[in-house]
């Protein structure tokens, strides 16, 4: 399948019937696990990715580095890949065309800077010349606008819905594929967001939140961990860890991990 051809199979996917489940990868073997165990897409988590290379999360980590392992990871699996880019690198059009160049199909474009949301029209000429450059290069990107009214508590609680479906309803008639609240956990918002925006709605599943059968219910087309898989993945190491530092013992060696050969069989194609 061409890379054009992912991209109409991603966008396609988030127009049901099932939910579109996204467990976020980190690495290329992240991805692997996520593809061998049935998912039909695979999405980057930006903040997973930056750990793996050793900056914090918040556009620290160097826009080359974030598309090189993005690379690794789309020469990995088969099926599409969405990355997240953060806000894109004070340069959202060509890191959208660098996207696509490491074989990525889809991306997410935050819409907030150094704790600052970016003016609504702003972020609508972004997304605009994201689309329109593309395009240009054979590629239909599924654009995942993200608004971070919510996840950042911005401004007056009283008006963070209206102001939330404002941008995403503007991002989705300057082009977004896919609208992204993070932060909105209570199955009644959620609800009304879904009735509110004009796009497929992505939630970011995080403690609190509905379940997935739930999330599907109430009309949600995308669900994604973002950095929830890898830090259960640093849970687990930081666990066995201490049972080796306190007990120097190693049961899950024996119980939790996945053999030596099931990796090297993920790896090779």
């Amino acid at each position: 399948m061409n890379q054009k051809a992912k991209a109409e199979l991603f966008r396609s996917l988030h127009a049901g019937p099932e939910i579109l489940v996204l467990p976020n990868a980190w690495d290329a073997i992240s991805a692997r696990i996520v593809e061998s165990e049935g998912f039909p897409a695979v999405a980057t988590s930006s903040a997973g990715v930056a750990a793996v290379l050793g900056y914090p999360d918040g556009q620290q980590i160097p826009r080359s580095e974030m598309l090189f392992l993005i690379g690794k990871i789309t020469r990995t699996v088969i099926v599409p890949v969405t990355a997240d880019v953060e806000a894109g690198y004070d340069d959202p059009v060509n890191t959208a065309l660098d996207v696509v160049a490491s074989g990525a199909v889809g991306m997410n474009l935050e819409d907030m800077e150094n704790h600052e949301l970016i003016p609504l029209e702003e972020q609508l000429v972004r997304i605009r010349a994201i689309k329109d450059a593309t395009e240009s290069e054979g590629v239909p990107l599924v654009l995942n606008a993200r608004t971070d009214i919510f996840l950042a508590h911005h401004g007056d609680p009283a008006t963070r819905f209206d102001r939330a479906a404002e941008r995403l309803n503007a991002f989705h008639d300057a082009g977004a594929d896919c609208l992204f609240a993070p932060g909105v956990t209570d199955a009644e918002t959620i609800g009304r967001l879904v009735a509110a925006v004009k796009g497929p709605l992505n939630i970011l599943v995080m403690p609190g939140a509905p379940s997935i059968p739930e999330l599907k219910r109430l009309g949600v087309r995308r669900a994604s961990l973002g950095s929830g898989t890898s830090r259960v993945s640093l849970g687990a190491l930081q666990r066995f860890a201490r049972q080796i530092r306190d007990e120097g013992t190693f049961t899950p060696l024996a119980t939790d991990a996945v053999s030596y050969q099931d990796v090297q069989k993920l790896l090779t194609r």
